[in-house]
This record gives structure tokens, C-alpha cells and sequence, in this order.
């Protein structure tokens, strides 16, 4: 059965719009001549929930692997909570990527380990002083900790995929970021579980407070968790704006993502 429908509420000008990543003319080229970045020009406000939409081989997943470091660029600036995460120190940099969340499009579980080791994994390795007690403690509080329980002693290979993307994003959550990076979150999964999916990411974001960057293949999971959506085109950010302003754009390269 399907869990109570979430509410987005509308992005509106009393909303924040305090910039907490900002990226600016952001370049990559992969070998002699794949260039898939050509000058991104992006920003995430505090609270926000941003689509970034764009066909394969746009550089979707480039630019936020490129936030965390997963990616070094050739040429940019790339600001995350007033820091520019390319002129920083190994050091500095873990303790932003501590406070960033990032959903990986397969759940990036570890094989070799169980539901619940993956989900304490994360916990005991950046709070080393926490007893076993706490952990579990920590690891049955999270969201949706109700519906992982039926799957806390299973291993990866057991699960389904709509509950290995909740097992990842459980994980993701442990630590509380700040900001959450989703990589193609509803991908493989039915219309049912994608939906819920994206309700759960509604949920994370008025409960915890977190802003994040959605990239999406899903017009349906774009349309329910979206406050804003930029699209990228050759390298750049080519339109921007609502769903519903951008399904009325009277681009036809733009408008081919809404038919």
C-alpha cells in the first residue's frame, strides 16, 4: 500500500535564497576531445530541492561528482558553504563531504556486508567513540527504519531494488547532512516504488531540512520534488525554471523533456 501523499510546498519569494553551492564556470573534457562540461554556471539555495535535467552524456552526474571531489574539473569555481572545494586541503575537504549526502544511482551498498553493517558502516567510521548500543540506536532512528527493518539482517544481494535504494538513502542520511546529491534515485524501479521514492525525498527535505541536487531521467519524480530545474545542453545550463515553466517553454529541445 502506498504511504500518505506528500505535499510539496511551492518555491516562493519569502523562501531562502541563501546560495549554499555555487558553481561557476565549471569545465571537464575527457580525453583529447570529449568535452562534456564547457562553462556550468549553477547554484543550489538553502532549502531548495534542484532538478537537473539532460540527456545522456550531458554531464548530469559530472558536475556533482565534481561537488564532492569524485571528479576533478579543468576549470571552474565550485563554492560549497562558502568554501571553494578546489582550493582546499584533503582535510578540509572530508569535513565538508561529512556534511553532504550522496545517493549513488545503483545504492552503492557493500556486498560483502549486511543491511544493517552498510547502514552502521558510515556511522562508526566518522563517530569512532560511539558504543554498539548507540550505533543500533542511531541506525533504528532513521527515516523509514520501520520498513528496513523486515530487511536489517538480509544481505544486498536479498533485496529488491526499490529497497536497496532506500537502504542507500538510509545510509546517506546517517550523519544528518546538510545537502543531499541524488544520482538517478528512481531509476530501474516501477512507477509505485518511484513515486514513493520521491515522496521520501519530499519527506527528507521538510523533516531534516536539506537541500539537494536531483538528477533525473523521471519526469514524474521531477515534477513532484522539484522547486526549481535547470537543463543542461552541450556542456552548459541552457533553460531554467519551474515545471510548469518549462513545460510551457516554447523551446522545442526543452519542450521534448515534457511530451
Amino acid at each position: 500500500m502506498m504511504k500518505e501523499k506528500v505535499h510539496k510546498e511551492p518555491q516562493t519569494k519569502e523562501k531562502d535564497q541563501t546560495p549554499i553551492i555555487e558553481i561557476k564556470d565549471l569545465h571537464k573534457t575527457f580525453g583529447k576531445d570529449n568535452a562534456v562540461l564547457k562553462g556550468v554556471n549553477l547554484t543550489l539555495n538553502k532549502g531548495e530541492d534542484l532538478v537537473v535535467l539532460g540527456r545522456s552524456g550531458s554531464g548530469k552526474s559530472v558536475t556533482i561528482k565534481c561537488i564532492v571531489g569524485l571528479i576533478e574539473p579543468d576549470k571552474g569555481e565550485i563554492k560549497v558553504f562558502d568554501e571553494n572545494v578546489l582550493n582546499i586541503s584533503k582535510k578540509q575537504l572530508n569535513e565538508i563531504r561529512v556534511r553532504i549526502g550522496f545517493l549513488f544511482q545503483s545504492g552503492a551498498l557493500y556486498d560483502s556486508m549486511s543491511v544493517r553493517e552498510n547502514l552502521a558502516f558510515t556511522l562508526t567510521k566518522h563517530k569512532r567513540d560511539l558504543s554498539a548500543e548507540e550505533v543500533e540506536k542511531e541506525v533504528m532512528a532513521l527515516p523509514e527504519s520501520g520498513r528496513l527493518a523486515e530487511a536489517v539482517d538480509k544481505m544486498p544481494s536479498e533485496l529488491s531494488g526499490g529497497m536497496k535504494k532506500r537502504i542507500g538513502l538510509a545510509r546517506t542520511l546517517i550523519l544528518k547532512p546538510e545537502i543531499i546529491l541524488y544520482d538517478e534515485p528512481t531509476t530501474g524501479l516501477d512507477t509505485i516504488t518511484s513515486r514513493e521514492i520521491s515522496e521520501l525525498i519530499l519527506d527528507i527535505k521538510h523533516k531534516q531540512k536539506t537541500s539537494s541536487i536531483i538528477i533525473t531521467h523521471d519526469m514524474a519524480c521531477a515534477k513532484l520534488t522539484a522547486d526549481r530545474i535547470v537543463v543542461l545542453k552541450d556542456g552548459v545550463i541552457h533553460a531554467e525554471g519551474t515545471y510548469e515553466e518549462l513545460e510551457k517553454d516554447e523551446d522545442e529541445w526543452v519542450r521534448s523533456f515534457f511530451e
